[in-house]
């Protein structure tokens, strides 16, 4: 995995061209081709590696000028030319270092952007607003200094360089460059939009000979220079490939199961789609795991600012600095009033939308940061420092305050309406859910008054669980205990919306009523069951009325909304029925779903599982390219025109770019641990599996659990060492025959209680606390 390979062979030549970016942080990629001479004679060979210097900024400036009528991606291509470019050869002659210098904007675009800013200040449309004018001074749309790029020969000197691609690709174009008729020319002194990086190989090859030629492109951002990275490529430059693919190997988690071996290469194809969509980003100082896809790659916006939150507790099993680290670039948007914004776009400029009053956004740091601590028990964390970007205060304020101030927004600012549910604002996950079910006219009202019962049902969660770390991390309750009442009022409310078979799902107001009364709705039902709101009678209940209304109609993953009239959407934006908010299937939500069917029905969850698969979604809808190897944040249900599709059309056409969401990837590999029936707890980690599956293996470096004919066995190990319990509750008759009990090698004694088996054993910093119960 990790690389892009191109073969062509003809009578006489063959070649074997593989580009990849090798594992880890380094900002470059790797051109390695072998050449191969298949014919009779020696052969005289000439390789031109070239590779393009013009930067396409996803730049949501463009993006938010073309809503009068015009192109995008001409708009971004026009901004590219106001660059000029620099080249010098590099001491050693081994190739070439590339500069470029921002030349100012063109005067005619920085009057329509102004012309753009000035009616969004008056008519905001139902997406975009005028910019923040209190950003940073550092802030801005796009890049104007960019990094510089070099291309270099590392396995030998070049024989030849150019920066002219005009001249080089002469009248034949890219299909048979002029260039190629004889040695390149060494001209160093194109500036403008038609120069390139290009060195030249020159090599002999006897009758089957070959040769391998390795070159490093890269650019150089903070923290990085171009003799170390040449160094250290240079050292590996044969066996990169190879040296790449073994750490590939020994990084991440792994699920997989007998009975069904594609398992395990999906969860390992999801590590690594998700672990590459890793990004540095060099205004805030930290790593980010965006949401990518349409938004990032089409429209410019890195956000909402709960997904990289959501991506990361994936890497909670493998990769807990990614999540430190992701967690540290959210709480540094953390503004005064404890608020988050929406998205960010270009260097650290809060992004322009009328999502940014989200009611929902706090909350998915606080669940990201209590799930850091409690799993890894990395309680320093908490007391470390973070100097906020936005706000007027300079000083570092520590994680806990900033935690704190989130969780003072919510109860402060976001508060409860009439029925004591959280207040849905703008919008809460469902970014959509106001302008597609809100007429212009009712708005204004319904940002005043409406309530978010899918608030409310995660709060009663995340508010517990909050407390719950707080308390491992020390508090003596006097905190934890006032978060704890909240929890419990917002549990109490949800429970007030049952419907008789499900939850409602919002409150728009007095002129608009319930929504969710005529339809079953996705988004706060597992909340519901995970948060406690429902009772055993209306758990049953609602699971199978999510199986009917919401599971059976589909055969790639639970649809958002049951067929019913609340699929019709009758606000200022208009959905298909059947597609996206209007009874799409995402990711986002069913990773949701099975943690709370893994809780009561995990064949049910086991099955849900499978089926938001790419495996199933190539077997069902084998004609439809994407959602086989990578996906969108949404797919059509087969309740829509076109099922197994995702959406076109302004401005989120997912059809643009409809691969690289990292929902597509993030979302099976934790709710494969979720699977486990995994909570961790103020002392260890719960375990409830209830798998329909003989044997099982979960292994990731922080913890793991084993099921085969013998019993179970596993391992936690946390960043500190300490006695830890770990509670295994499995069916009664099952544990009856589970008599033998070992603790880091040593035979122990336990107690069964109603199924559950309890062991505690030192363990972390390393060294784990490896358990195993198994047949006498």
């Amino acid at each position: 995995i990790g690389y892009f390979r191109k073969k062509v062979a003809t009578q006489n030549y063959g070649v074997d061209h593989v580009i990849f970016a090798p594992f880890g942080d380094d900002p470059v990629l790797i051109s390695q081709v072998k050449i191969t001479n298949s014919g009779a004679a020696e052969a005289q060979l000439r390789w031109i590696e070239y590779w393009g210097c013009q930067l396409y900024q996803f730049s949501f400036r463009s993006f938010m000028e073309s809503f009068p009528g015009k192109c995008m991606h001409e708009l971004r291509r026009q901004f590219s030319t106001r660059f000029e470019h620099r080249f010098k050869r590099l001491g050693d002659s081994s190739g070439l270092l590339e500069s470029k210098q921002f030349t100012g904007r063109d005067p005619a675009e920085e009057k329509a952007f102004a012309a753009t800013v000035a009616h969004l200040e008056n008519n905001p449309n139902p997406f975009v607003s005028a910019p923040d004018k209190n950003a940073p001074k550092l802030a801005s749309f796009d890049d104007l200094t960019p990094p510089r790029t070099f291309l270099v020969s590392i396995d030998a000197a070049p024989d030849g360089f150019s920066t002219n691609g005009k001249a080089f690709f002469g009248s034949g174009g890219i299909e048979h460059p002029t260039g190629l008729d004889h040695l390149l020319d060494g001209d160093l002194d194109e500036s403008g939009t038609q120069s390139v990086l290009l060195l030249e190989r020159k090599f002999s090859l006897k009758p089957g000979e070959s040769r391998t030629l390795t070159f490093l492109y890269g650019y150089l951002p903070s923290g990085f220079d171009i003799d170390s990275l040449v160094a250290k490529y240079r050292k590996s430059a044969q066996t990169a490939l190879r040296d790449s693919s073994e750490q590939w190997k020994k990084s991440g988690l792994r699920f997989s199961t007998h009975s069904e071996p594609w398992v395990e290469r999906e969860v390992t194809w999801n590590y690594y789609y998700l672990r590459s969509g890793l990004t540095y980003d060099d205004f805030f100082h930290h790593h980010v795991v965006s949401q990518a896809g349409i938004y990032q790659y089409v429209m410019g916006f890195q956000g909402a600012a709960r997904d990289p939150l959501q991506h990361s507790l994936a890497f909670i099993f493998s990769d807990p600095e990614i999540v430190k680290d992701v967690l540290r670039y959210t709480l540094k948007e953390v503004r005064p009033d404890g608020s988050i914004p929406y998205g960010i776009v270009g260097h650290g400029m809060p992004m322009p939308t009328t999502f940014d009053d989200s009611s929902d956004i706090p909350m998915w740091l606080l669940w990201g940061a209590s799930e850091y601590v409690l799993a890894t028990r990395d309680i320093a964390f908490l007391d470390s420092q973070i100097v906020p970007i936005y706000g007027v205060r300079a000083e570092g304020e520590t994680v806990r305050a900033l935690l704190a101030r989130c969780y003072r927004h919510l109860i402060d600012y976001v508060k409860t309406g009439q029925h004591g549910l959280m207040r849905m604002l703008r919008d809460d996950w469902n970014d959509g859910l106001e302008n597609a079910w809100v007429p212009q006219s009712s708005q204004q009202e319904v940002a005043e008054k409406s309530e978010s019962v899918l608030n409310s049902a995660m709060a009663a969660y995340v508010f517990n669980y909050y407390a719950l770390m707080l308390t491992y991390a020390g508090d003596d309750g006097h905190i934890a205990s006032g978060i704890r009442q909240k929890a419990e009022e917002h549990r109490s409310a949800v429970q007030q919306q049952w419907t008789g078979k499900w939850f409602r799902r919002a409150w728009l107001g007095p002129s608009l009523g319930w929504l969710g009364e005529k339809g079953l709705w996705m988004e706060p039902q597992p909340w519901a069951l995970i948060g406690g709101a429902a009772n055993e009678e209306q758990t049953s209940t609602l699971v199978k009325a999510i199986d009917q209304e919401l599971r059976h109609p589909s055969p790639t993953g639970a649809i958002q909304i049951s067929g019913s009239p609340d699929r019709i959407t009758s606000g200022v934006s208009k959905t298909e029925p059947g597609t996206s908010i209007a009874g799409g299937v995402w990711p986002s939500l069913n990773q949701i779903l099975i943690w709370a069917l893994a809780r009561v029905e995990g064949a049910m969850a086991w099955d849900e599982w499978k089926k938001n698969s790419f495996a199933r979604h190539a077997g069902v809808y084998p004609q439809i390219w994407y959602g086989t190897w990578s996906g969108p944040d949404v797919l059509n249900s087969a309740l829509s025109k076109h099922p197994g599709e995702t959406t076109g059309g302004k401005p989120f056409g997912w059809k643009d770019f409809p691969v690289l969401n990292m929902h597509a990837h993030a979302c099976p590999l934790y709710s494969a641990a979720k699977l486990l029936g995994l909570e961790f707890t103020e002392k260890g980690i719960a375990l409830t599996p209830k798998l329909p599956l003989e044997s099982f293996r979960f292994d990731s470096p922080l913890l793991g659990i084993v099921k085969t004919a013998k019993g179970y066995e596993g391992w936690y190990n946390p960043s500190v060492r300490n006695t830890w319990s770990v509670r295994l509750t499995v069916t009664a008759d099952e544990a009856k025959h589970l008599e033998r009990a070992e603790v880091n090698g040593m035979r122990v004694r336990t107690r069964i209680g109603q199924g559950t088996i309890e062991l505690r054993g030192e363990g972390g910093a390393g060294s784990p606390f490896r358990w195993v119960v198994s047949r006498g």
